[in-house]
């Protein structure tokens, strides 16, 4: 899955990366916007298509290892990489979508989860684990703009998630990644607190901080279709991801439209884009 070494980017790749996290958020933008009842997970993978086909980019993980989707759309117990097929959504289902796309060489790569007809169709103990996935995926990225080695990221999702969602299951099969001229790079990005705290932080990294918290027990396999990876038990699932840069003065969120400014504030963080 991973490359064998850490690519450290130039200004000018990340100023790059940002154009392709912008297109990666307008697909995802789409998405969501298409992610209503009585639509099939298809129709949500072809508005985030033509997003991308709309910004003269390309997606990254159509035909990736044979992946047939523009974007992997996840519903209920799918923890992720559910496959786009002719699944009717219904009112109240939780969806994870993420998605990612190439511009210049250079990929974008991000993840949400949303209830199906909006919140106030929605389970309860299902908006609290989406809530949750994504403050462990922010307390993450605020962790990445201070941290010395990659592990203090996962420490940090972990004490979050453990804090918010002490009840709430933190997957471990799967794991964030470093990303650029390839989706999945080096390092890995674990979501949990390890004794090897992995690379050092150096400017010029780049990273996808993807946390997954499930409902019930973090057991999970992998369907026949050799794609769909579902919890054991049949709980919901969330995942939450962005493509955060590091470099010489900060750190930018590269698929969120204000570089993660208004979430990071309360962690007294605040993003430096890079100017062309």
């Amino acid at each position: 899955m991973f490359g064998s070494r850490i690519e450290l980017k130039t200004d000018a790749q990340i100023r790059t990366m940002r154009k392709a996290g912008l297109v990666t958020r307008a697909a995802l933008d789409a998405a969501r916007a298409a992610c209503v009842p009585g639509a099939t997970l298809r129709d949500v993978d072809r508005a985030g298509e033509e997003a991308v086909q709309a910004a003269v980019a390309r997606s990254n993980f159509k035909g990736y290892h044979g992946f047939p989707g523009t974007l992997c759309v996840s519903p209920n117990e799918v923890i992720v990489h559910g496959i786009p097929d002719d699944r009717v959504l219904e009112a109240g289902d939780l969806v994870s979508i993420d998605g990612g796309a190439i511009v210049g060489g250079l990929h974008g790569d991000s993840a949400f989860t949303m209830v199906c007809g909006g919140d106030e169709v929605g389970r309860p103990e299902d908006i609290r684990l989406s809530q949750v996935t994504e403050e462990a995926m922010w307390a993450g990225i605020a962790a990445f703009a201070r941290a010395k080695k990659v592990g203090e990221i996962g420490e940090a999702i972990e004490e979050c998630a453990t804090e918010l969602g002490p009840d709430l299951g933190l997957i471990e099969d799967f794991t964030g990644h470093g990303i650029g001229t390839e989706m999945h790079m080096d390092p890995e990005v674990l979501n949990y607190r390890a004794r090897n705290m992995g690379p050092k932080v150096r400017p010029g990294m780049v990273l996808c901080i993807e946390p997954m918290l499930v409902l019930g027990e973090i057991a999970s396999e992998t369907l026949p279709d050799e794609w769909t990876v579902v919890t054991k038990d049949g709980s919901r699932a969330s995942h939450w991801e962005h493509t955060v840069a590091r470099h010489s003065k900060g750190i930018w969120v590269l698929t969120e439209p204000d570089g993660g400014e208004a979430r990071l504030a309360k962690y007294g963080v605040t993003p430096v884009p890079l100017a062309d």
